[in-house]
């Protein structure tokens, strides 16, 4: 893989996870009407909070994962023409993305 694809893939994951943790963050604030857990595994942090929370980053932070990296690979194909490295159809052909 690139270089500038690395650093474009890097980038691009950075900006989605602080957007996730935010979003996470307020919906939180906005169901339960209190703060998230600052630390969910202290051992102050009841455990269904602990475990609501993690359940709701984990799976925002997937979903945020997977649109990052469609949308970066998207991308490349529409300026290269070419599917990502690793991201080709399981025969081996490019991947309609």
């Amino acid at each position: 893989m690139a270089v500038g694809s690395k650093l474009v893939g890097i980038a691009t994951g950075v900006v989605v996870r602080k957007a996730a943790d935010k979003a996470v963050g307020e919906v939180w604030r906005r169901t339960k009407r209190t703060e998230p857990p600052a630390d969910p595994a202290a051992p102050g942090t009841p455990w269904g909070e602990a475990l609501s929370w993690a359940i709701a980053s984990g799976v925002a932070m997937s979903v945020a994962r997977l649109l990052a990296t469609r949308g970066t690979a998207s991308a490349k194909k529409m300026i290269t023409g070419r599917a990502p490295e690793g991201l080709e159809a399981p025969s081996g052909r490019p991947a309609d993305l």
